[in-house]
Formats: C-alpha cells, structure tokens, sequence
C-alpha cells in the first residue's frame, strides 16, 4: 500500500492551530526542572481574567513579561506551564481583574480572534492557556471521591490527595464536515447566526464512535442525507471552552433534504460557485464564517478544488438510513 501525505499542515495555518510551543510533556513531573521554570527571569505569562488580559497599545499585547505578570497578581509558583520557545518559558495564570488603568484590558478570545487582532504566533498559546484554566476552574474536586484535588505536573494533571486518582485536561472531539454532491455542498444554518450566514454542519463525537461513522450520524440526523465515504481535510482547537474540531469531506449519495433532529433553522445545497462568493464576500444574500473558523477553510478548499477525491473504502455495515462505506 502506498502512504499518501499531504502537500501541507493545513491545521497549522487555521486560526489557534499555530502552537509552536515544546510542551516539555516529558519532564512536567520533574520538579527540579519545573521549579528552575518558574524561577526563570525569561518567563512570560499569559493571563486570564474570565476574558484574555491585554496590554493596550499599537497592538494588542497578550504576552506579558515575568515582571508585568507579577505586577499584575499572577503568582509563576503556581502557573501553568505552557511550553518553551526561543524566548524562554512560557506559563498561564487567572488573576482578579485589574484597575482601570487606562494602560490594560479584558477582552473576550472570541472576539479578539475574529478580529484577527492577536499576533497569530502566539494565538495557538492564548487558546492552550484558555483551555487549561477553564479545566482547572471547574475541576477543583475529584470526580472519584468528591475531594478537593490540587495542581500538578505544572498545572496539566489534577491529584486527588484522599484516594490517589489522576485527573488530566479534557479535549472534547467535534466533526465539522462538508458533504459534496458534484458542484454542490451542504450547509445549514443555526438561529444564532448572523443574516446571511450558512456554515458547515457539526456535532460532538459520542462514546464508542469512530470519526467517520460521526461525520455520517450528524449528517443524517441534521439534514436526512446519506453519506459515504469520508475524508479527513483537518483540524483546529477551539477553546470555548476546549474542543478539537475535526473537519472533513463527505460523499453524499442522496440530495433530498429531512432533518431529523430539527436543531438548525435551514439547511439547504449551494453551488460552489455560491461558496466562491460567500468567500471573497461578493455574493449578494449569503455569507460564510469568519476566517478564523475551520468551516471558512473546508469551504475555501473545496470552492478552490472541488470536490476531493476520496479513496474506496472497505465495506462496512452501514448505520440504520446511512450508506455503507465502498
């Protein structure tokens, strides 16, 4: 069998998919090493407050200086460690919102990211930092025990004291596919959305679910379509509060539409030369995500090329109203 690789990272040029960080995940248990971190004169932080701190100037500044992190309340003893990069380490830390100063800020990650105001070097480590503080927020006691855990392996494991446990940062798996019949996708729209605006459908994975046979389920449940084959296009960390969203293509083998689950207001098939203009923002009624969304790539990639080609699966027993893989 031939292996087939990609001619590129996409996921790494999707908005918080840049994370060039040595996460050190080796030597988080050495204390000796992490200790030498934290008392490093190099160490930045990034800081969270419910919404991202930020320094306010030309730019938007959401790295601070070990000094700067200090004056602001982050405490680098109990920090979570990030990673290393040429600078030195680089830890996350809540702190209390500070005075108006005039001089820094909280704005919501969402918002900033849309925006595209955040230096994109450090995007990927604003949304790690997010993710971890949020876990470590509402998992202060052991799901085994019921007993107050504490911090450690530099603030990515939680340990129970009472009964022993280890608890680890969760990472929630979301398929967000686009399924293509020729010159035509599927796209639904959510009552939240913007006018306008149609994105890809989506879903959580559930327990005991491969990430094909998910892409298949939310489809027919979402619009009463059939699909087939599928193909892994990538991926993106979206850290609201810490999902993995895992986009893909899907052959569909039947156009008429009968949502099951009725949970988007429309759904409905565009030509891709629909999806061409929802892109550059020229079409007159229609209007894609933003293009911090992995959901503005899938459509990019498939307006640019079409529809990809998917190898033959082996056949598989298809779900109840789902055609087999083949």
């Amino acid at each position: 069998m031939t292996l087939r690789y990609p001619s590129a990272d996409y996921s790494a040029a999707i908005g918080f998919g840049g994370n060039a960080l040595d996460r050190m995940s080796e030597r988080r248990d050495d204390e000796a090493f992490v200790t030498s971190l934290r008392a490093d004169p190099a160490a930045r932080c990034i800081l969270f407050s419910g919404d991202l701190l930020v320094a306010r100037g030309a730019d938007v500044a959401a790295v601070f200086t070990r000094l700067e992190a200090e004056a602001l309340g982050a405490d680098l003893a109990t920090a979570v460690f990030l990673g290393l990069d040429g600078e030195g380490p680089l830890f996350a830390s809540s702190v209390a919102a500070p005075a108006d100063d005039g001089r820094h800020a909280l704005h919501n990650l969402r918002a900033l990211a849309v925006a595209d105001v955040v230096p994109e070097r450090v995007l990927g480590a604003v949304a790690q930092a997010r993710s971890v503080l949020g876990w470590h927020a509402t998992h202060g006691f052991c799901a085994r025990c019921g007993a107050p855990t504490v911090m450690a392996a530099a603030g990515m494991r939680r340990d129970c004291p009472s009964c022993g446990a280890h608890h680890f940062p969760r990472t929630d798996p979301v398929v967000i596919m686009l399924a293509v019949a020729g010159e035509r996708c599927l796209l639904g729209r959510q009552r939240a959305f913007p006018p306008g605006r149609y994105s890809c459908l989506a879903g959580f994975m559930e327990p005991g679910e491969t990430i094909e046979a998910a892409v298949r389920r939310e489809i027919w449940e979402e619009a009463g379509v059939r699909t087939r084959r599928v193909a892994y296009h990538a991926s993106q960390p979206w850290p609201f509060p810490s999902s993995l969203m895992i986009g893909c293509f899907a052959e569909a083998v039947s156009e008429e539409i009968d949502p099951r689950d009725l949970e988007l207001e429309d759904v409905r098939w565009f030509a891709r030369e629909d999806i061409a203009r929802m892109i550059d923002e020229t079409h007159p009624t229609f209007n894609a995500p933003p293009s911090i969304a992995i959901a503005w790539h899938l459509l990019g990639a498939y307006a640019r090329h079409g529809a990809p080609v998917i190898e033959t699966a082996p056949a598989a027993a298809p779900a109840p109203g789902i055609a087999a893989a083949g």
